[in-house]
């Protein structure tokens, strides 16, 4: 009730405060970014390893697991890894410092898996070697 008395003794205070807070909300909608959807440039690279017939615990000692051991001492600025194994599948997410090539960093991943091929069961398949992309933009 204050608030009123305060409004209707003082108008011309109350005026002069609606009008900074309209220009200051008209400048601040000027000047925000609209961008919705940020490109975001996150290293992370996917190995997917397949081999049909083999359970989710075998996929993570037979194949996933080695190659995680191997992985540190070939591969360059490694920030860490995760993996998840399933039926069959096996995918193991390599996530790189912020400043790395990513170009020479899945060269270096592919050359591993290919040579760690040698070491796997007999008849399993070269992994799908696969970058993050950023989301497609919208115009």
């Amino acid at each position: 009730m204050w608030i009123v008395r305060f409004a209707l003794k003082r108008p011309y205070t109350f005026v002069i405060v609606a009008l900074l807070i309209a220009i200051f909300g008209v400048a601040s909608i000027v000047t925000t970014p609209t961008d919705i959807l940020p490109e975001i440039n996150i290293p992370i690279v996917s190995v997917i390893w397949t081999y049909s017939g083999l359970d989710a615990d075998d996929m993570s000692k037979r194949i996933i697991g080695v190659c995680e051991r191997a992985l540190p001492t070939t591969v360059n600025n490694i920030q860490y890894t995760e993996s998840q194994s399933y039926s069959g599948v096996g995918v193991i997410k390599i996530h790189f410092q912020p400043n790395v090539q990513i170009d020479l960093a899945i060269a270096q991943v592919t050359a591993l898996a290919q040579s760690l091929l040698r070491l796997m069961p007999t008849g399993i398949l070269p992994p799908y070697v696969r970058p993050r992309r950023a989301p497609p933009r919208f115009a």
